[in-house]
């Protein structure tokens, strides 16, 4: 898909919306300095290209009791198609994994981020989950003692 071409006031819908998904129309319009019926266009233009995929609302992890988050590394027996598409196809379906990526440059063939309430809930997750799944060869885990940056904006300087 190709990149659409973004202006100033298209970058400052982003931005805002990034900042604030809940804002209504009459609230973004007038903070990109244009009335809502443009303003209401380019968000549908946005939606419509791609750019914006989605609107979530962010939850506090801890306030409803995921206060452990895990970083966990995942190396596969092979790294041949059939066997990435499985594990790929079982970790989807595990609503711990916030984050599963495909990564390069280390011994591990997956990266995952997960959240769970407690320790005794990633021992059930790791032992009755992840370690059943065919192929898994090696899994090491890594512990968020705190959350220094915890963004969800995209940067946008290089949106020229």
């Amino acid at each position: 898909m190709p990149k659409p071409n973004l202006d100033r006031i298209d970058r400052k819908i982003i931005a805002e919306l990034q900042h604030n998904g809940n804002l209504s129309n009459l609230q973004l319009s007038e903070r990109v300095g244009l009335s809502p019926s443009p303003c209401l266009r380019r968000v549908k233009q946005l939606e419509e290209s791609g750019v914006i995929t989605r609107k979530v609302t962010l939850m506090d992890q801890e306030l409803l009791g995921l206060s452990l988050t895990v970083y966990i590394q995942v190396s596969l027996g092979n790294q041949v198609p059939g066997m990435l598409e499985h594990f790929e196809e079982v970790v989807v379906t595990y609503p711990e994994v916030l984050e599963c990526s495909l990564v390069t440059g280390s011994d591990a063939d997956y990266l995952l981020k997960a959240v769970m309430p407690d320790m005794s809930h990633y021992e059930k997750f790791l032992l009755r989950e992840l370690n059943q799944i065919d192929g898994v060869s090696h899994i090491r885990t890594s512990f968020a003692l705190r959350r220094v940056v915890n963004r969800t904006e995209l940067p946008l300087g290089h949106i020229s």
